[in-house]
């Protein structure tokens, strides 16, 4: 409900007179502000800055425009800056089990010094891929007025006429390793392949969860994805700005955004960009703290039996993120899908989604087409569940090409280890017909989930793709669109899940088109290795990481610091 421009009305504003008002008014006076300064709306700007990454490196001037925007719109900001996780970079220490993690740190800095503050609404700075889950998180327990600003995607380069992003040195480092492309090469790859700041060109998690921002109605319409430091990006930045003030005055909040129909309609818009798999369990956790009562990898598997494919932009087909963009982004995929979508929930411009996309049209139906001419009628993402996963696990198809491998039967190698298996892969210990099962890798066994992938290109870069199938219960990189993998199969290895109890030799069976995945061993052995499993000590016993592992919850319930159950009540 609207509140008058009355300042006494905003939370920011403390009664005069009370020690609140007194400590406050000298600290901000300290700090230059006038008394006029400090009854305006009070907002709170989520910088996730860093010269750690390329990722961020554009955003402190990003923060700069945007408070510049607030200031004409009457209101005052406030910097915030917040951990800044890059997973090509963060991903070096402790197996690359921080990244994820960090998502629920950015969410948990940012309640003590909004909260704490009682500032009167946020403006979010969002980038590489956990911030935006992380934010969005944030914006949901916050709930008050919030406004994602997406800071747009990187450059990439080229070695001739060959065109080299950070996937091609991600892929090439497995190719390395296995020694089908020389250290020269590689090297020569990575001093091309960014040529400005921004996240990862592709479709992957970021642009992945930037368009799921979009599509939940949390940044203005049109604004992903988007070229970083591109006219459209900064005419976003100061409309944004402005329209934070009046999203305060509005009273207009997460959320009434955050409805089912909006999180409905961010699953149908990933599976119709094939996207990151990585956007379900994310989703969950800003469900989870919206209070809306949605499984999300159910959405994600229903949604995809009527949501066909109807863009291809890299790694699943060969269009680039620019193309997609000119052709209409994220807004152009919502309003092909019109007919399918929830059109009546609010966003953030105090109009419908119905509203946003009344006037829109796509600018190229053969990057993004209409329904009845889809790139892929078949399902992009498919959830398989079976006895060796049966809460879930989940392949990323992208488009079903008459060579894409959809079923796999064969023997078990276990591992505990990515760099075990890719030293066995070296050696020519792996061969056609293995099942490579990684384990150890999930939220409470990695802790916080080490990723599959340099293990998935390595198997590529042998030569091996198509004839050997991977499973893990950790998390893919939304790069990932190479052979039969199956990801994030739960229960872990940590809670005992039968992924635990699969011994070398024993026979897989995956059949994707079925949504099956079982591992042939007989109850009675099963239950005499159950009988046996011990449940695993705690990996590590101080910093953040021990605090994640003993309180977060399964991927099912978003991998999130809070009991959902509890929080609905």
């Amino acid at each position: 409900m609207s509140m008058s421009r009355d300042p006494s009305k905003l939370r920011s504003n403390f009664e005069e007179g009370t020690s609140r008002w007194a400590v406050r008014r000298a600290q901000w006076r300290a700090l230059g502000l006038t008394d006029e300064d400090m009854a305006k709306p009070k907002i709170a700007v989520i910088n996730t800055s860093s010269e750690i990454a390329i990722c961020f490196s554009h955003l402190d001037g990003i923060a700069a425009e945007v408070k510049n925007a607030i200031r004409e719109a009457g209101g005052l900001p406030f910097e915030i800056r917040t951990s800044a996780p890059s997973d090509f970079i963060i991903s070096g220490g402790r197996r690359a089990t921080f990244i994820l993690p960090t998502r629920d740190l950015i969410a948990n800095d940012i309640e003590v010094q909004v909260e704490g503050a009682q500032l009167d609404g946020m403006i979010l700075l969002t980038s590489c891929d956990k911030t935006v889950p992380g934010q969005l998180m944030a914006a949901a327990r916050l709930d008050i007025p919030s406004l994602m600003v997406i800071c747009g995607y990187q450059s990439s380069g080229h070695i001739g006429n060959e065109h080299v992003d950070i996937e091609e040195v991600f892929l090439h480092a497995g190719y390395h390793a296995q020694g089908t492309t020389s250290f020269e090469r590689l090297k020569e790859m990575s001093e091309v392949a960014i040529s400005s700041p921004g996240v990862c060109s592709g479709m992957g998690t970021a642009n992945s969860m930037h368009s799921v921002t979009e599509a939940l109605g949390m940044c203005l319409p049109g604004a992903a994805p988007v070229a970083a430091n591109s006219p459209k990006m900064w005419d976003h930045v100061r409309e944004s700005g402005h329209r934070i003030v009046d999203m305060v005055w509005e009273d207009l909040r997460p959320r009434q955004i955050l409805t089912e129909g909006a999180f409905r309609n961010a699953a149908r818009v990933d599976l119709a960009q094939a996207g990151s798999i990585n956007c379900i369990k994310h989703l969950q956790a800003v469900a989870l703290e919206a209070g809306v009562d949605i499984d999300l990898y159910d959405t994600f598997d229903k949604e995809g039996a009527w949501t066909p494919v109807l863009t291809a932009v890299r790694p699943i087909g060969p269009l680039s993120i620019e193309e997609f963009e000119a052709a209409g982004g994220a807004r152009g995929t919502m309003k092909q899908l019109e007919s399918l979508l929830d059109t009546d929930v609010m966003t953030v411009s105090g109009k419908t989604v119905k509203d946003n996309l009344e006037a829109f049209e796509v600018a190229d139906d053969n990057v993004i087409r209409p329904l009845d001419n889809p790139w892929g009628r078949e399902a992009a993402i498919v959830l398989l569940k079976g006895s060796l996963a049966p809460d879930t696990g989940v392949v990323k198809v992208g488009l079903r090409t008459p060579d894409r491998r959809l079923s796999f039967k064969g023997k078990a190698k276990v591992y505990e280890s990515s760099v075990d298996a890719e030293d066995d892969l070296k050696a020519g210990k792996i061969g056609k017909g293995d099942v490579l099962v990684l384990r150890r890798q999930g939220v409470k066994g990695g802790p916080g989930m080490g990723g599959a992938s340099r293990l998935v290109f390595a198997v590529e870069g042998a030569g091996l793709g198509p004839e050997v199938a991977i499973i893990t219960d950790g998390q893919l990189s939304g790069l990932v669109n190479k052979g039969l993998v199956v990801g994030e199969v739960q229960p872990e290895w940590a809670e005992g899940g039968p992924i635990a109890l699969v011994e070398n030799g024993d026979e897989i069976d995956v059949d994707v088109n079925a949504k099956r995945i079982d591992l042939l061993v007989d109850d009675a052995e099963m239950a005499k290795r159950r009988a046996a499993f011990t449940p695993p000590p705690p990996t590590t016993d101080s910093g953040w990481l021990s605090i994640y592992e003993r309180t977060v919850t399964p991927l099912r319930r978003g991998a999130s610091l809070i009991d959902s159950a509890r929080h609905r009540d």
